[in-house]
């Protein structure tokens, strides 16, 4: 049978090929390559507790997005302390402007709403607390009405108690409590509420000649009015 080529060639060729067979067959023996064994189950073997990589990502993901939105808003408040940028600088940086007097504008319509709300919001708080106050006052009016009838009574001339019940209306007055029970000035409907009018004698104006139950008031805002009986002129 008539060969293509030189013997010589084809043998060596064969050679080599054996040899690099043999060779790669004797490492292949002598290092068994591993496996790879990837852990997908969605209880921790060791602690118990649920698995969720997806979720981990998510969270890692929204934490980042979190922190670039602080991130963004401290640059905001930054903007807005700043000292304002000259047009000049504006321009120079490539920045027409129009375009930069305008972003200037929004700047400043930014911050004088935001000095809106945080006034707002001051004087929303400043309500909240004086209505907190007036509350714990209206329901210690009754306790201060015992007070004045123990006092009438003679009940409070001396001892522990009158010095607690001093105190007690002494605290009130640091938190703006006042007490409506002046004879002898004239009828004021606002403060004033007239259970009993009668002549009386020398007034030309209807006034308080004596005062039934005290009235309380804080600041401007009437608590109580005072029930009074009123003079009025013959």
């Amino acid at each position: 049978m008539p060969h293509h080529g030189n013997e010589e060639e084809h043998s060596s060729s064969k050679d080599q090929q054996h040899h690099r067979d043999s060779h790669e067959n004797e490492r292949g023996d002598n290092e068994p390559q591993k496996p790879i064994i990837r852990d997908n189950r969605k209880v921790d073997p060791e602690t118990g507790a649920a698995r969720h990589p997806e979720r981990e990502g998510h969270a890692d993901k929204a934490g980042k997005t979190a922190e670039t939105e602080g991130d963004a808003l401290s640059q905001a408040e930054d903007i807005l302390n700043s000292v304002e940028v000259p047009a000049e600088e504006s321009v120079a940086q490539g920045v027409g402007a129009a375009e930069a007097e305008e972003l200037k504008n929004d700047l400043r319509r930014l911050q004088a709403e935001y000095v809106n709300y945080r006034k707002r919001v001051e004087r929303d708080r400043a309500v909240a607390g004086e209505m907190a106050v007036i509350g714990v006052l209206n329901s210690l009016l009754p306790v201060l009405d015992d007070v004045d009838a123990a006092r009438q009574h003679g009940d409070l001339a001396d001892g522990p108690f009158a010095a607690i019940a001093a105190k007690l209306e002494n605290a009130l007055k640091t938190y703006g409590l006042v007490r409506i029970d002046e004879t002898g000035v004239e009828f004021d409907p606002t403060i004033h509420e007239a259970l009993i009018q009668q002549p009386g004698e020398d007034v030309e104006i209807d006034t308080v000649s004596q005062v039934l139950r005290s009235g309380y008031k804080s600041g401007e805002r009437v608590l109580r009015a005072a029930q009074v009986i009123v003079a009025v002129p013959a």
